[in-house]
């Protein structure tokens, strides 16, 4: 009797342990703000292997959303800026946590103008993607 309780309960613990994913990892839609007082053109994101032009950006705006699979608190943004090509650099995203069914928006500037680099200073999830 006991070895058959015992039975039972090792057998019911092995069914009921599965791994349950408490948030999708996407997908996620993704702007970007412009915060420096010139106009971003050609803004490009990439986050893994996903890549997309989201056009100009005038000063202080936003782009329009654009649908990533998975998208991490940090990406790799370009832009060019009076015809010259300014970036974020690359970004290995391995061990970060991805944001979930989420519409985001990367606050973008001018870090350094002669290196001709731009940096993420926020991400704001602006609210939850609702898929239908």
């Amino acid at each position: 009797m006991k070895r058959l309780l015992f039975f039972i309960i090792i057998a019911t613990s092995l069914v009921s342990c599965k791994k349950t994913e408490f948030e999708p990892k996407g997908p996620t839609d993704v702007r970007v703000r412009n915060i420096s007082d010139v106009t971003f053109t050609e803004v490009t994101v990439k986050i893994d292997d996903e890549s997309f032009v989201l056009g100009d950006i005038t000063a202080g705006d936003v782009s329009a959303y654009q649908r990533f699979a998975t998208a991490y608190p940090k990406a790799e943004i370009s832009a060019k800026i009076n015809n010259v090509l300014f970036t974020t650099g690359p970004v290995d995203n391995t061990y970060s946590q991805y944001m979930g069914l989420m519409k985001i928006t990367y606050v973008v500037y001018i870090s350094n103008m002669s290196n001709k680099e731009l940096k993420i200073d926020d991400v704001k999830t602006e609210e939850p993607l609702v898929l239908k």
